[in-house]
């Protein structure tokens, strides 16, 4: 039993000195012109998405979903997020794959995050990637707005998804 515990803590100890001297000595892929590799996409995909259930706390949005705020926050999001997560009725030709991780064109795939969560991105960004913190210039109403349209973004009310498309035109 002694060696079996010796040879499983030998192999930890080596696994983490290679991976270690695979990082540091610059042989992992950093090209964004390259896509990852399906392990770095699925282990880095999995981190980010615990990290925010982990982060964001779970609280109601204190902004009503009425078809105004929705309307305002479709506002926020042209203005602010439709350069990268695509515009309503207007698909990004790129489909998001300029960003590694590719990025979510909302108004087709809509979003698994709960509100509280949507907000916790759009205010604290995600390192490492194309989203940035918008927390520094945006106001709290404001970006829970936003999380209340992109939450609602695949089920929006008709009055308020011919608002946005009628805003989106003129955008």
């Amino acid at each position: 039993m002694k060696h079996f515990l010796l040879g499983v803590l030998t192999t930890l100890v080596v696994l983490a000195l290679g991976t270690y001297a695979y990082l540091r000595l610059g042989f992992s892929e950093v090209r964004a012109d390259l896509p990852p590799g399906k392990w770095e996409s699925a282990i880095m995909t999995r981190a980010v998405h615990a990290s925010i259930r982990r982060e964001a706390p779970e609280q109601p949005n204190p902004i009503a979903p009425t078809d105004e705020n929705l309307i305002a926050g479709a506002k926020v999001y042209l203005n602010g997020c439709s350069g990268c997560h695509g515009t309503p009725g207007k698909p990004n030709p790129k489909g998001g794959q300029e960003l590694f991780p590719p990025v979510p064109q909302l108004p087709e795939v809509g979003s698994t995050l709960t509100e509280a969560q949507i907000f916790w991105v759009t205010k604290r960004g995600i390192r490492r990637t194309g989203m940035f913190a918008n927390g520094f210039w945006s106001s709290d109403e404001d970006m829970w707005r936003a999380a209340a349209y992109i939450y609602r973004i695949k089920s929006l009310p008709p009055s308020v998804q011919a608002a946005v498309i009628q805003l989106a035109a003129t955008h």
